[in-house]
């Protein structure tokens, strides 16, 4: 089965729920049973699967997918991770401030010098502030965090975001700039936002 194009990353099948198939997922969406608006979730080998219905339990989700009806069926499941492409996210329910994480990945990061510290590879986590993961042309990547004192403005048109070294940490870690002498251009600033932003109907 053809695999998505652009796909974005919208939950996390955890352990069943009951004994008739339902299953325990966590969200990456703003609102839990936005998954269900999708209607069709696929896997990272392109499987798909329909969503019959879901309910909040929780800090999870609950869903129960087609085919799926026993708790056996359910549990082989278990760490099977969901997407959706992004043409599915509509742009217009983000706000000025808000952008998806599969228009971040691949975005170059520069500081006002216009030197190059690396394109963005991962977002992340962890519990303590979402975090960017950089990696530079000789391979080698660090980890800033992903605020606005370290990230002030984002162009997503022009795969570029501008960084500011010093609250990023950069200048302390040993990493060094990958030389770019094209300047930076000029950018709105954004305050960066990691989880899909739900829209349409119940679309994450």
């Amino acid at each position: 089965m053809k695999s998505l194009l652009n796909p974005v990353l919208v939950g996390v099948i955890g352990a069943p729920q009951g004994i008739r198939g339902e299953l325990r997922v966590k969200p990456y969406t703003d609102e839990p049973t936005a998954l269900a608006g999708y209607g069709v979730l696929h896997d990272a080998k392109g499987e798909r699967y329909e969503v019959l219905s879901a309910r909040p339990n929780g800090n999870v989700v609950v869903l129960r997918l087609m085919g799926v009806n026993d708790r056996n069926q359910a549990e082989a499941m278990r760490g099977i991770e969901l997407f959706v492409d992004r043409s599915s996210l509509p742009d217009d329910e983000l706000e000025e401030d808000e952008f998806f994480h599969a228009d971040l990945e691949g975005l170059e990061a520069f500081d006002a010098e216009g030197r190059s510290w690396g394109v963005i590879t991962a977002i992340f986590d962890f519990g303590g502030g979402d975090l960017l993961e950089l990696r530079g042309a000789n391979g080698k990547s660090v980890v800033i965090p992903f605020s606005l004192a370290a990230v002030p403005e984002i162009d997503i048109e022009a795969g570029r975001i501008l960084v500011d070294p010093d609250a990023a940490g950069l200048l302390d870690d040993g990493s060094e700039a990958q030389a770019n002498e094209q300047p930076a251009p000029a950018r709105k600033p954004r305050k960066p936002k990691q989880k899909p932003k739900s829209g349409g109907d119940g679309a994450a």
